[in-house]
């Protein structure tokens, strides 16, 4: 190939310079190659020009154009991106290469016969005016008529005073970049042909922008860097902080990258692919989504009305959800009364705690709702202190695998006829019921009783509840430990002293930390036809151990030393199971009895001992207490072999090594870490905390685990959430405030063994909070037409009222960009 000459006089270069690709670019005109500097320009007061382009411009010979004027000094950077672009275009598949012209001259973009033969224009640029108002016009014109944009590091300080390049852009810096630092990129869209092959945590040397204003939500963002893994300029933007973005804009497609930013970017491999992949997608070679998340793409609507007065026809106190194979939801209420109802709270009383347990289904072709039925559960009786209210009811749903044959449902619940009000025990059971799908109507007479085991309910709480099946049929049912950690100081809720009638109602190593009691637990069991069970190979424990004698294990138990594990989920195509749980009510960490209340997270590839009451977080040890005085402590619980030394333990002493967990976030911050010492317990120090998850924080909170989405390519629906959240795991809490309503991407690599999330994104506008939003998330899941449902609590405990709702959120963004009759290569499709 041939470049035009080009000179250097000091630090000044003449910058008239062609660089014709091998493929046979045609040499640009006069008026490319002649004109005066445009250094440092200011907008003139001259008229729109409007180019007459084709539309799309360039065509199957694809045509990549590298523009690098700068008002300022010219950036080193300048000739080894027009290497890397010129040598990106001519290697890899030959169904991806371009040829590539490069110049400093403006006059280009008022040229349509020259600007139209361009399947896209790179921006190299330095700051400053670079474009008078007619050269601009220009390129507005060719984004119009479909072309492509690429803007590299410097081009976001390029034209500063226009509001059309910053939206072409998607965001200005704050000042300078960063001294040239190594940092971790975050690569959250594993999709994008930019960024596809780039490692989940891309570990790299840049000079890092800061954004006036971010633009996520705005933009479609595809990788992010960490502030905590280098030291940001000033007014850094946070955890949320863009690096590489691109959206569908004016007609045409913008792609930007913030890296870039040094001459050695160039030569790496995994930066080239990055940019050939954003090439590929701006020069139409290739498809992308560069919409899914914009925020304005999703609609939130609630599809349930308020209930008419003195009847709950619409919802009862929201608790879970579940979707059925052929759309309709069904989705339960506690137990909690309307709140003109009285609550009865005296235990001599046969009334106590008596609530109505109910069912709906809303239908999405109708748009109808059926009150299908109800169950009479012990647990409407309202707020108070932790020995006045409760969380028992109706706690779980969940459908059979051929439910759209057998319309057979599995309850968890709490029924009231099982209670004994002398020693305030009840019975928690999962029972099938059988739903008529004509008229949906759950027929009570059906009940098959497939599991019932004990629950103290003199005191509040911590019920569980949630259930989920996976590709086997094999069906979760989560419990909570249904203890108290008041009498702990709002820590381990291990104090063995509070009983009532003999049963501890404060120490949850009768409950989560036993082997031998299904409560703090997510049991995992096979329902069969007959209405019983049989046990699936692989649970924590078989029920007939030998250690210790024998007799003390329970063969439903996958995982021990959950608290009150709401909300799980298990996605079928890999067979993880998701689960979240609320933590204790301390405050801060002591030095002392060790963490603050930690609410968790959890991706579990196997069974296993969670912690509870012995260890949080990533392994963070609470300390025993000694009898019989428990306020004054013991040594530090081992969580690597924890040992249940409670009197109120009838199983194993010796219990299985903790796993450590996912995601656990406290009033102070998200992944909560101390230093520690050498025998490897925290310092617990506020002031040595280090935040490993800086995108969450608690405060009140209350986790509410989420479904993991899975795109399906076959399906027409228009309302269909887009596959670059395939994989992406939703996390939220049922306040919406600083707590997380996040998609998080695990490794693959470390899931299931403690590894963290690598990548978090806010979902808080997507699935809105404030008021007017879902305030009070409950539960969510998608349906089989990709569709999200998400319950709303209301605002108000116990009860349900105005703002009780079930929600439906859509996406209305359309498909992946350009369109395939104009892709540039039809074989690339």
């Amino acid at each position: 190939m041939q470049r035009a000459p080009h000179h250097r006089s000091g630090e000044t270069r003449s910058r008239k310079r062609l660089l014709a690709a091998a493929l046979g670019v045609g040499a640009l005109t006069a008026s490319l190659l002649g004109g005066g500097s445009i250094a440092g320009a200011a907008p003139q007061p001259e008229p729109r020009t409007t180019l007459s382009l084709p539309s799309p411009p360039g065509g199957a010979s694809v045509r990549v154009l590298v523009f690098h004027a700068s008002a300022t000094a010219e950036s080193p950077t300048v000739d080894a991106g027009i290497a890397a672009i010129e040598t990106i275009g001519q290697t890899g598949p030959a169904a991806g290469r371009f040829g590539t012209a490069a110049t400093d001259d403006p006059a280009v973009f008022t040229d349509a016969k020259q600007l139209g033969r361009f399947n896209a224009v790179v921006f190299l640029t330095g700051g400053g005016d670079v474009l008078d108002p007619a050269q601009e016009a220009g390129l507005e014109s060719y984004l119009e008529a479909g072309g492509g944009f690429v803007g590299i590091h410097e081009a976001a300080r390029t034209e500063p005073y226009s509001d059309w390049f910053t939206g072409l852009i998607g965001a200005r810096p704050t000042g300078a970049p960063s001294s040239t630092q190594r940092a971790v990129v975050e690569v959250g869209d594993r999709m994008h042909p930019a960024t596809t092959s780039l490692p989940l945590q891309w570990k790299r040397p840049d000079r890092w922008f800061n954004w006036v204003q971010n633009p996520s939500g705005r933009v479609h963002t595809v990788a992010r860097v960490k502030e905590n893994s280098y030291t940001p300029a000033a007014e850094p933007n946070g955890w949320d902080h863009p690096v590489s973005w691109c959206r569908d804009y004016d007609g045409g497609r913008s792609f930007y990258t913030g890296m870039g930013g040094t001459v050695d970017s160039f030569a790496e491999t995994d930066f080239r692919d990055h940019l050939r992949g954003a090439l590929a997608w701006t020069a139409r070679i290739s498809q992308a989504d560069c919409k899914a998340t914009i925020d304005a793409n999703y609609t939130a609507e609630r599809v349930t009305e308020p209930n008419q007065p003195g009847r709950n026809d619409q919802i009862g106190e929201p608790h879970g959800l579940v979707v059925a194979p052929d759309g309709r939801v069904l989705y339960i209420g506690r137990g909690g009364a309307d709140s003109s109802q009285p609550v009865v709270t005296d235990w001599n009383d046969p009334g106590i705690g008596k609530g109505r347990g109910e069912i709906h289904v809303y239908e999405p072709k109708t748009k109808q709702v059926t009150r299908a039925g109800a169950l009479t559960v012990f647990g409407n009786k309202g707020g108070g202190d932790e020995l006045v209210k409760n969380e028992e009811g109706l706690l779980g749903i969940e459908l059979d695998p051929d439910f759209m044959t057998n319309g057979w449902v599995y309850l968890h619940y709490t029924p009231h006829s099982e209670i004994d009000r002398d020693t305030r025990m009840a019975e928690r059971r999962v029972s099938r019921f059988t739903l008529d799908l004509a008229t949906n109507r759950l027929d009570p007479a059906s009940e098959k009783v497939l599991l019932h085991w004990p629950v103290q309910i003199h005191s509040c709480c911590h019920a569980g509840g949630g259930m989920a099946r996976d590709s086997k049929g094999n069906l979760y049912i989560a419990t909570g430990d249904n203890n108290s950690s008041g009498f702990s100081g709002g820590y381990s809720g291990n104090n063995p002293d509070p009983d009532f009638k003999g049963v501890s109602f404060a120490d949850a190593r009768r409950t989560a930390g036993n082997t031998n009691n299904l409560n703090g637990k997510i049991l995992r069991i096979h329902p069969e036809d007959d209405g019983t069970y049989t046990l699936p190979e692989g649970n924590l424990f078989t029920g007939e151990e030998t250690a210790e004698g024998g007799g003390k294990t329970r063969g439903e138990i996958y995982v021990m030393g959950v608290r009150n594990p709401a909300r799980i989920f298990v996605d079928r195509k890999t067979d993880i199971l998701y689960a979240g749980w609320v933590g204790p009510d301390a405050g801060a960490p002591s030095t002392t009895w060790g963490p603050a209340k930690y609410d968790t997270f959890a991706a579990i590839t196997k069974a296993g001992n969670h912690g509870w009451p012995y260890c949080m977080g990533n392994n963070q040890p609470y300390r025993d207490r000694n009898l019989p005085d428990p306020s004054k402590p013991l040594g530090w619980y081992d969580c690597d072999a924890p040992k249940n030394e409670s009197p109120n333990n009838d199983g194993l002493v010796n219990l299985p090594p903790v796993t450590p967990n996912t995601i656990w976030y406290s009033p102070q911050g998200g992944g909560v870490d101390y230093p520690r010492d050498a025998n490897g317990i925290p310092s617990y120090k506020q002031e040595e905390q280090k935040l490993l998850l800086p995108w969450l924080k608690g405060g009140g909170q209350a986790t509410m685990n989420g479904p993991v989405y899975r795109y399906d390519a076959s399906s027409d629906s228009p309302v269909k959430w887009p596959a670059y959240w395939d994989g992406k795991w939703f996390v939220g809490d049922f306040y919406d405030g600083e707590q997380p309503r996040h998609a998080v991407l695990t490794d693959p690599r470390t899931v299931g063994m403690g590894g963290l999330p690598v990548h978090a994104e806010s979902l808080k506008k997507i699935v809105p909070v404030g008021s007017g939003g879902i305030r009070n998330l409950m539960d969510w899941k998608f349906a089989p037409d990709g569709s999200l449902y998400v319950l709303d609590y209301g605002r108000g405990f116990f009860t349900s009222d105005s703002n009780s709702a079930l929600w439906h959120v859509t996406y209305q963004g359309g498909g992946a960009t350009p369109a395939a009759d104009q892709l540039a290569r039809r074989a690339a499709q």
